[in-house]
C-alpha cells in the first residue's frame, strides 16, 4: 500500500464539472482566517487546514498533527479534526447542493468563499450538535475574515435557505437514502450522494459490479474502524521492548494484512541468515511487523525520499525487535550496483493512487485524474522491474498496492513479470496460515478466502471486506 502519508498523488485541481458539480472558483490565493472572538479556534484551524489542503500544501492528516491544532483544547481539536475531514469527504456532495441554491446558475466563487460555504453546509447537514446558528454566523465570520467581506450576504443567504430547507439538520449515516430518492438510483446519482467522482463510480461498476461500487462509496463516508480482522495480541513485555503497549505497531488493517501475508512467504534458507527489503518502507508499519514476524532475518528497508526514511528509522527505534533493520536511502527502480546483493523475500508495496483508502484519505477524491493513473503504472512498473533484479532464486515477491484500478494491479504484473523469470504462487494458502496461526480472525478467514481470493491474488474491497481495498499477487523466482 502507498496511500497517504505515503502516496504519490498529483497536485490538486478543481474537480470536473460533470463529476462532482463543484463551486466554479476563481483563481486567488485564500487567505487564512485569523482568530476573532467571533470565530472559534476549532473553526479556525479547520478554516485553515482546509485553505492548505485545497492549495497542495499539505495532507489533512499531517495538518491536523501539526502546530495548527497543537494549542487546541481536546473538545476543540475533536471538532475541528471532524470539520476538516467531513467537509473533505462530502466535499462533492456539498458543492452540488450549495451550487443550486445560489442565485445564479455556475455563480463564480472565491475558494475563501467556498470554504466558508462548505463548512456551513457540512455542519447544517451532518451535525445535528451544532445549533444551526453557530454554524451560519461563523461561517458569516470566516467569510469576512479572509478577507472576503462583499460576499458575507451571499454566504448568509444561501446558509438560511438550507437551514430552512433542513430544519432539523439531521444527521444522516452514508447509507440511508434521503427522503424522495427513488429506490434504484443512477450511478450519477448515488455518486453525487456519496461525494464521489462520477468517473472513478463508472470504473468501478465496470470492474466490480454496481453493487459493490456503492458499497465502496457508501464505505468510503464513514470513519474507518481497525480491529476487524485480526485477533488480539497479547502485548511483549521483553528486556528489549520499551513499553509492553509499543510491542505491536499501530497500523490499519490492511496494511497489516499486507506485511503479514509478506512475513508468512518468506522461503526455507538452509544454513545462512534470510534476506528481506522492504523497498517502499516508509511510513515503516510494515517494515514493524516484518520484524516482529520475522526475527532471524536480516531486513533492508528503503525508500526514495530521505526524509521520510529518517521518520521510518526514528519510529523504528521506539521497538526493541528491530535490531535486524537496516535503513538506507535508495530507488527501488534503480539499476542494480551489486547483483550478488539478493533477496529471499521483497516487500514491493508500491506508491499508488490510493483508491481503496478513500475513507482514510478522503482528500485523494478531489486531486486525482484518470490520467493520473498511467503515470503511477509507470512508476511501478519500474519499481517492480528493479526490485525483481534483487530477487534471489528460489525468492519471493509481493507485490501490493491500495488501489482499486486494474491498471496499476494486475497490468503492471502482466506488463512485466511476464518475461523477469518468475511465476505465480497462489495466496490463498498464506492465507489459511495466517487463520490457522490465530493471526486472523477464523471467521475472517473463511470469508477472505471464499471472497477476496481472484486467479491467486488478493483482492479486498471496502465495504465489501472490514478493511481498505488491497491488492496483493505473490511471485516466485524460477
Amino acid at each position: 500500500m502507498k496511500a497517504h502519508p505515503h502516496a504519490a498523488t498529483p497536485k490538486p485541481r478543481k474537480p470536473p464539472a460533470q463529476d462532482a458539480k463543484p463551486i466554479p472558483a476563481r483563481a486567488a490565493s485564500v487567505a487564512t482566517a485569523p482568530a476573532t472572538v467571533k470565530i472559534t479556534p476549532a473553526r479556525t484551524a479547520a478554516f485553515e487546514i482546509l485553505a492548505l489542503v485545497g492549495e497542495g500544501k499539505g495532507h489533512s492528516d499531517e495538518l491536523l498533527h501539526s502546530h495548527r491544532t497543537a494549542a487546541l483544547s481536546p473538545e476543540d481539536r475533536n471538532l475541528a479534526t471532524a470539520l476538516v475531514m467531513g467537509v473533505l469527504r462530502w466535499q462533492i456532495a456539498l458543492d452540488a447542493r450549495i451550487a443550486r441554491l445560489l442565485a445564479r446558475p455556475g455563480q463564480r466563487v472565491a475558494e475563501p468563499v467556498a470554504l466558508a460555504l462548505r463548512m456551513g453546509t457540512f455542519q447544517l447537514l451532518h451535525m445535528d450538535r451544532i445549533p444551526p446558528h453557530a454554524a451560519l454566523s461563523e461561517s458569516v465570520e470566516l467569510c469576512r475574515a479572509s478577507g472576503q467581506p462583499h460576499a458575507t450576504g451571499m454566504v448568509n443567504a444561501v446558509l438560511r435557505k438550507l437551514a430552512a430547507a433542513n430544519p432539523t439538520s439531521q444527521n444522516r449515516d452514508a447509507g440511508h437514502q434521503p427522503k424522495g430518492v427513488p429506490i434504484f438510483e443512477s450511478p450519477a446519482a448515488f455518486a453525487e450522494r456519496l461525494a464521489h467522482p462520477l468517473w472513478l463510480v463508472d470504473r468501478w461498476i465496470a470492474a466490480y459490479g454496481r453493487d459493490a461500487a456503492l458499497a465502496i462509496c457508501e464505505y468510503d463516508q464513514h470513519e474507518p474502524h481497525a480491529g476487524g480482522l485480526f485477533r488480539e495480541e497479547a502485548p511483549r513485555a521483553d528486556a528489549d521492548s520499551p513499553s509492553p503497549s509499543e510491542s505491536a505497531p499501530q497500523m490499519d488493517d490492511g496494511s497489516r494484512l499486507i506485511a503479514e501475508l509478506a512475513a508468512a512467504a518468506l522461503p526455507a534458507t538452509q544454513d545462512r541468515v534470510p534476506r528481506v527489503w522492504d523497498c517502499c518502507a516508509a511510513p515503516g508499519g510494515k517494515t514493524l511487523q516484518l520484524a516482529r514476524r520475522l526475527p532471524a532475518a536480516e531486513i533492508l528497508a528503503t525508500d526514495i525520499s530521505a526524509k521520510r526514511l529518517t521518520q521510518v528509522a526514528a519510529r523504528l527505534r521506539h521497538y526493541g525487535y528491530t535490531q535486524n533493520v537496516r535503513c538506507a536511502v535508495a530507488d527501488a527502480s534503480a539499476p542494480v550496483d551489486d547483483p550478488q546483493a539478493a533477496f529471499d523475500l521483497i516487500l514491493c508495496d508500491v506508491p499508488c493512487s490510493g483508491t481503496g483508502t478513500l475513507a482514510r484519505n478522503p482528500e485523494i477524491r478531489l486531486r486525482l485524474r484518470p490520467e493520473d493513473l498511467a503515470r503511477h503504472a509507470q512508476r511501478q512498473r519500474a519499481i517492480l522491474g528493479g526490485a525483481l533484479c534483487r530477487l534471489a532464486p528460489g525468492g519471493r515477491l509481493l507485490y501490493s498496492t491500495c488501489s482499486l484500478e486494474p491498471e496499476e494491479n494486475q497490468r503492471v504484473i502482466e506488463a512485466v513479470a511476464s518475461s523477469a523469470g518468475v511465476r505465480q504462487l497462489a495466496i490463498a494458502p498464506f492465507l489459511g496460515q495466517l487463520g490457522d496461526s490465530g493471526v486472523l480472525q477464523p471467521e475472517v478467514t473463511a470469508s477472505l478466502l471464499n471472497t477476496a481470493i481472484f486467479d491467486g491474488t488478493l483482492r479486498t474491497l471496502p465495504g465489501i471486506h472490514p478493511c481498505d481495498g488491497f491488492y496483493a499477487i505473490l511471485l516466485e523466482r524460477n
